[in-house]
C-alpha cells in the first residue's frame, strides 16, 4: 500500500468542443483523488486549448488507485458545462516513481472529447529504520 505525496503538474488540453456561441470558452479543471479536491485556475476565453501550467499534491495514504481530471467550462449566467473527464490510473506513477507528461482522453457520455495534458511525480514518505544518535544516522549494518 503505497503512502507519500503525489504531484500532478496540469500542462494544457486540447481539442475541447468550444460550445459558448458569443466568445471562447473559458475552461478550468477539477482534479480528484479519493476526498481530496483541487481546482485549477480559469483560463478566461483560452477555447478549446488552453494552458495551464499549475502543480498540485495530494496525499496518498492508502491503495486508491486513480486521478479523476474533469474540466468544466465556466458559465456566468448558467451552471458550469462539464467539458469531459479523464481517469488516470496510478499504478505505474506508484512503481516507477515518475511519469513524464503524457496526454490522456477526455471523455463525456462515453464520446472522445479532447485530450489533458500531465506529468505525475510520486515521493514515498520516508520509513526511517535508522537509528538517530546524536544528531548522526546510525547504520545497523557492518563494514
Amino acid at each position: 500500500m503505497p503512502r507519500g505525496t503525489l504531484e500532478v503538474v496540469l500542462i494544457s488540453a486540447k481539442g475541447l468542443e468550444d460550445n459558448d456561441f458569443l466568445s471562447s470558452i473559458d475552461p478550468y479543471v477539477i482534479l480528484s483523488y479519493r476526498a481530496q479536491e483541487h481546482k485549477s485556475t480559469v483560463q478566461e476565453g483560452a477555447g478549446s486549448n488552453p494552458q495551464w501550467n499549475e502543480t498540485f499534491l495530494f496525499t496518498v495514504s492508502d491503495s486508491a488507485s486513480e486521478l479523476n481530471l474533469r474540466i468544466m467550462e465556466k458559465d456566468n449566467f448558467n451552471n458550469d458545462d462539464n467539458l469531459g473527464e479523464a481517469i488516470i490510473p496510478l499504478e505505474a506513477v506508484f512503481e516507477e516513481g515518475s511519469l513524464a507528461e503524457n496526454a490522456y482522453k477526455l471523455v463525456k457520455e462515453q464520446e472522445y472529447c479532447g485530450e489533458i495534458k500531465v506529468a505525475l511525480t510520486f515521493t514515498p514518505e520516508r520509513n526511517d529504520e535508522e537509528e538517530t544518535c546524536g544528531g548522526w544516522k546510525e547504520s545497523t549494518r557492518d563494514f
